[in-house]
């Protein structure tokens, strides 16, 4: 036998052995007579190491399994042969694979198995469990199959008593290439195999029955010992090609009458049925796949005729052969077939969570199905949300992209724009009742918001993502692992400022590179700082007292430290702290404070990257403060980087959800707007552009106003993604323009002056030709067709939604479908000074006459020129109240100049960001926030007052 390929299989029981075989041709001993005849075990559907010789006998004279039997095999060989070359040419990457799960050593029907997976082209993998391994073992072997997407087919190689029902129905159906499994056995008798296969040896059998001269259609076959599954197959399989089946007990006294009455005769069963050759009637066939042993010699202990193992052996592997072109047809672009779910509007409408609560979602599963996701690629998070994971853009990878919709808005008041409720009432439209594949990319509410001022982000009305508690609340627990992530930068800095203050170099390194049973080795992120340092050695003892001084000191200024705690509440007392205040840190007390945990550099991150890779690259890049002689220190020189990414690989993944009428949404980070870019995730919008098809639409939304949010979607969303929409959506509302056009101020929850109620004609004007225009000018900087959603409100007349419409067009928006390309403008500021791109957005997008900075935002910006950073895109921290820095100057301010309090930089995220007059990146609770409404009834388990 040649040499044996082992490869390690992550199995439990250290004496599970595995053995691997390539694609190369190799001479496999066989097992022979004395008369040279070949003689091997053929498997049944339920018994591995029963054997099923088969004599195919007419009349008196036997025939042996010469040319013709010869001839069948060679022709299944090529057929096996050609369907993998179809497959390969198409998938030329894909090596179909055959697992074996054994019990003991190799034997002669093994053997052969091998021999013809080799002669096919097909890869093998042997499982090797122990002669008395447990049902418990070899489910766990099975359950590792199953997930591993290298693999197309599994065959037991098993003692009978092995193959207990947990065992077999263990099995992925679509790797059942045998059979064995209850769904693949029923799908057989129901005669669908399009997603099952029919048992080799019930094929190995009709090929045999076909060589006879006479057709079978009409003829009459005897199936003896055909109680099992084996008979079970072959009596469906017969039936359906017409042939007249009886099956008789081998103990039945009618039993010699009945044999010479047929055509054929088939012997099943694992004991030996005695048919005298007297019995057969003259041209009628014997095939015998009952029982015989093989001894230690590899001969058969009975000597009835040749082994029928050489037939059935190619046939399974034809089967692993399908298996994989079937495989191969799931990974590529799979049709909708979205199921939408009706509703029953009520009037006057009720709550939005009275709405939420009367629908009742798909379940996740089903939903992930009917959008082409296949099972491997969710995680379910109970019964309505999944995780969706990355795998799926390597899949779709060669699918074109589906289009790609914008949705913004004028610069939003406290009465609400309606840009979520415009998002998902856009794809409802377009999935539910035009049936256009189309996907919402939402970001996800943070808890400040949610329990401080606005109570829920789902969208409301008819239109709005379900169910909108888990919505809104923690939803898979994202913002919890940023805040994880966050918060160890943080504690990491601090401890280590403190053990540089406290120790000396040697202690230092002693404890940074500890001796684990008297071995010394730098993890691999000390090497990347070591590189970093120029010091090339990476032997712990070889390095310079310099080069140690050097390696265990970041040296890090107290006074220039960037990186704050983060917590996701509103806690305005958390604006500016005092840490290091116990005994026990010897006096290193500093300034600090906490941010909002969605405004934290690792949330921006997250919802500009495009994959593991990248994020752990971009978290190790983040720049944490600045040592002593002026040099970043980034979270890799921490030592972090690595901790970060274990953290944020569940983060990572979109989370599927869906809206009232069951059309998939895909929730996924939350930066806010006026804090940070304030748009979803790119890797949403990525994975939903291949989902919907290239007739699709994804429809994605970005934060606040378009002097915010869709300014930043273009100018740092689509730099990172490479992603081109088609067109803009501005959404308006005729209470925002009579707002703008100087109507007097609103709070919420107040009643609304009567401006806001009655027509008037004069406010709407001036809101249009003021902020309406302004915004679709800044859309048209970026070259991006417009189109105005007017959110209509019962108050609105129709003469003030015809002269909005009217305005809109005027000022350059399209009332046509949106275009089908986009040209990309190069926007002077992108490749311009730091000082001179904030000048550009502040006068071409905000309106302002010029800038102001502080001193202090201008040595921000001298350093960041000083290391490098000059060329990186602004992301302006700014009220998104206003087009101007004053939140009650509404419309269109003017003869303001923009005052830059402070220059910040996420250097891992990919942006600079100013923060604007009195910006805050830590939020305030109001007087009453929304938390005195929200409540728990612990029976049902029902929660109140959250919208």
């Amino acid at each position: 036998m040649p040499a044996e390929i082992y490869q390690h299989h992550p199995v439990t029981q250290p004496h599970t052995r595995v053995r691997v075989f390539g694609l190369a041709d190799r001479s496999l001993p066989v097992c022979h007579t004395s008369n040279h005849q070949l003689l091997l075990r053929a498997a049944s559907s339920t018994s591995g190491t029963n054997s099923a010789e088969i004599a195919f006998k007419f009349g008196k004279q036997t025939k042996k399994t010469g040319p013709g039997y010869e001839n069948t095999i060679r022709e299944n060989v090529q057929r096996a042969k050609e369907e993998m070359v179809a497959l390969q040419s198409t998938h030329p990457a894909l090596k179909p694979t055959l697992a074996i799960i054994q019990a003991g050593e190799d034997d002669c029907l093994l053997e052969i198995n091998k021999k013809m997976a080799g002669k096919v082209g097909l890869n093998l993998t042997q499982i090797c469990l122990p002669k008395e391994c447990t049902e418990d073992e070899i489910i766990e072997e099975v359950l590792k199959l199953n997930d591993d997407p290298r693999v197309h087919g599994v065959y037991f190689h098993l003692p009978p008593a092995f193959l207990t029902s947990p065992v077999l129905n263990t099995l992925n159906p679509e790797k059942d290439i045998d059979c064995v499994s209850d769904l693949n056995m029923g799908r057989l008798v129901r005669g669908d195999t399009s997603q099952g296969f029919t048992p080799p040896i019930a094929n190995a059998v009709m090929e045999l029955l076909a060589r006879n001269d006479a057709p079978l259609e009409g003829k009459t076959v005897m199936v003896i010992g055909g109680e099992g599954p084996l008979g079970v197959a072959l009596l469906c399989l017969m039936q359906r090609g017409g042939v007249v089946v009886h099956n008789v007990h081998r103990d039945s006294a009618s039993l010699k009458k009945q044999v010479m009455g047929a055509d054929a005769v088939v012997l099943l069963g694992a004991e030996q049925i005695d048919v005298p050759s007297t019995w057969l009637r003259p041209g009628a066939a014997l095939i015998d796949c009952g029982s015989s042993y093989l001894t230690e010699d590899h001969e058969l202990a009975s000597s009835r005729g040749s082994g029928v193992g050489p037939l059935t052996a190619v046939l399974r592997m034809q089967n692993v052969v399908r298996s994989s072109s079937r495989w191969a047809r799931e990974q590529q672009y799979r049709p909708w077939n979205l199921r939408s779910l009706k509703l029953q509007p009520l009037s006057p409408v009720p709550s939005d969570i009275e709405i939420s609560r009367a629908q009742t979602p798909k379940s996740v599963d089903q939903l992930a199905q009917e959008i082409g996701l296949l099972q491997e690629e969710t995680e379910a998070y109970g019964r309505n949300k999944a995780k969706v994971r990355l795998s799926l853009l390597d899949r779709l990878s060669e699918q074109p992209d589906g289009k790609y919709v914008l949705v913004a808005g004028i610069t939003p008041t406290p009465l609400g724009e309606g840009k979520s409720t415009v998002t998902i009432g856009l794809v409802q439209a377009l999935s539910a009742h035009l049936k256009f594949n189309s996907f919402a990319c939402l970001r996800q509410p943070s808890q400040g918001p949610t329990f401080g001022v606005k109570g829920g982000a789902a969208g409301g009305g008819y239109a709005q993502v379900i169910p909108m508690e888990e919505f809104n609340l923690h939803l898979t627990g994202d913002i919890h692992a940023i805040t994880a992530a966050n918060n160890l930068v943080a504690a990491a800095i601090d401890a280590r400022m403190l053990h540089e203050a406290t120790q000396t170099d040697k202690a230092l390194y002693s404890r940074l590179v500890p001796s684990v049973n008297g071995v010394r080795r730098f993890s691999p992120i000390q090497i990347s700082r070591l590189n970093r340092l120029g010091v090339n050695e990476t032997d712990p003892s070889a390095l310079t007292p310099q080069e140690i001084s050097s390696f265990v000191r970041l040296d890090l200024d107290p006074t220039k430290i960037t990186w704050q705690r983060v917590v996701d509440t509103n806690d305005r007392f958390l604006r500016k702290i005092t840490v290091g205040q116990a005994s026990t840190e010897k006096g290193r007390t500093r300034e600090t404070q906490f941010d909002i945990a969605v405004a934290s550099e690792i949330m921006a991150i997250l919802a500009l990257t495009d994959g593991l890779g990248d994020m752990k690259a971009r978290l190790g890049r983040m720049v944490v403060g600045s040592s002593c002689s002026g040099q970043p220190v980034t979270a890799d020189d921490l030592g972090v980087s690595g901790a970060l990414a274990v953290l944020m690989k569940d983060a990572i993944k979109p989370t599927l959800m869906q809206t009232l009428e069951g059309t998939p949404v895909f929730v996924h980070a939350g930066p806010f707007a006026n804090i940070a870019h304030g748009n979803s995730s790119v890797l949403a919008d990525k994975l939903a552009l291949k989902l919907v098809g290239e007739d699709g639409f994804v429809v994605t939304e970005a934060g606040f106003g378009a002097d915010i949010g869709m300014e930043k979607f273009f100018n740092i969303k689509c730099r990172a993604s490479g992603l081109r929409p088609n067109v803009v959506v501005l959404v308006a509302t005729v209470r925002a323009l009579k707002m703008h056009g100087g109507g007097p101020n609103v709070s919420a929850g107040s009643p609304l002056p009567k401006e806001y109620i009655d027509e008037n004609l004069s406010l709407v004007a001036g809101g249009c030709s003021s902020n309406l225009k302004k915004q679709i000018q800044i859309a048209h900087l970026f070259g991006v067709p417009v189109v105005v959603a007017l959110n209509v409100f019962k108050t609105d007349t129709q003469a003030e939604i015809a002269l909005v419409c009217q305005m809109a067009k005027e000022s350059g928006a399209s009332d046509a479908v949106p275009c089908h390309h986009w040209e990309r403008v190069a926007v002077a500021h992108q490749e311009t000074s730091i000082v001179e791109k904030i000048r550009t957005i502040a006068q071409k997008v905000y309106g302002a006459d010029d800038i102001m900075l502080s001193a202090e935002a201008q040595v921000k910006i001298d350093y960041y020129n000083q290391q490098g950073y000059g060329k990186l895109p602004i992301c302006m921290a700014k009220t998104h109240l206003s087009l101007s820095h004053m939140p009650e100057k509404k419309g269109v301010p003017t003869g303001f100049t923009l005052p830059i309090r402070d220059v910040r930089a996420s250097i891992g995220a990919g942006f600079i960001y100013p923060l604007v007059g009195t910006m805050s990146t830590m939020p305030g609770l109001p007087t009453r926030p929304c938390f005195y409404d929200i409540d728990l009834d612990p029976v049902t388990e029902e929660i109140t007052g959250l919208f």
